[in-house]
């Protein structure tokens, strides 16, 4: 078989393909052959001799669409001018404000469904979220005054996971005021742990977020 001169043309022009059809269709209504269908003549060998499965390209997709999301997290990080609460504040502002990463979440796929896709967002926590980004902002927010816990790595691993777990309507689905009502206890396990994160805004961003996903498990249904 010939060698692919432009791996990475082939590669982009699968995961273009691959978004337009999981935007259109949903996640779990694409197929591989779906996507093979619209690659104009490039066929099931090339895509998997890049991508093993539906779940590879879907990673790769989100690794695209937030490419930039580790240059905001380090640029929130290393800001002079905040202290560690106010930090947490705008990194969770900015995670709930990122409009990519809120129209996949309306057509992705349930992670109880895909728990390889569970697994691997759960490693992006534990390896790279919680100890690059969220503990050493924790760690100032301590020297500083904002923040007051003894358990800087627990907190930013209840942080993290329970944000993007327990709060993610792709893995646990519930009605908006359910969802909300959560949101408030979390915010009081927080305020518990000697972390006040939350304001009305994000209350209210957070509401906006499961009435949009509401909507789409409603179509899809």
């Amino acid at each position: 078989m010939a060698r692919n001169k432009y791996p990475e043309e082939t590669i982009n022009q699968i995961l273009t393909v691959a978004l337009n059809l999981f935007m259109q269709k949903g996640y779990e209504q694409t197929s591989i052959q779906d996507i093979i269908n619209e690659l104009g003549g490039l066929t099931k060998g090339a895509i998997y001799h890049h991508f093993k499965s539906k779940e590879e390209i879907w990673q790769a997709v989100i690794d695209h669409a937030f490419k930039g999301v580790d240059e905001m997290l380090s640029g929130i990080r290393d800001d002079k001018g905040l202290n560690g609460l106010e930090k947490l504040r705008k990194i969770s502002q900015a995670s709930l404000d990122n409009a990519a990463r809120n129209e996949l979440a309306s057509v992705g796929p349930n992670l109880l469904r895909n728990p390889k896709l569970l697994a691997a967002q759960i490693e992006n926590i534990l390896e790279n979220a919680v100890p690059v980004y969220i503990q050493p902002i924790i760690e100032q927010g301590m020297r500083d005054g904002s923040i007051r816990t003894d358990y800087p790595k627990e907190l930013s691993e209840v942080l993290v996971i329970l944000t993007n777990i327990w709060l993610n309507p792709e893995v646990i689905e519930a009605s908006p005021e359910m969802m909300l009502h959560k949101v408030r206890f979390f915010d009081e396990i927080l305020k518990g742990l000697g972390l006040d994160l939350f304001d009305e805004q994000m209350y209210q961003r957070y509401e906006e977020l499961f009435r949009v996903s509401a909507r789409e498990v409603s179509k899809e249904n």
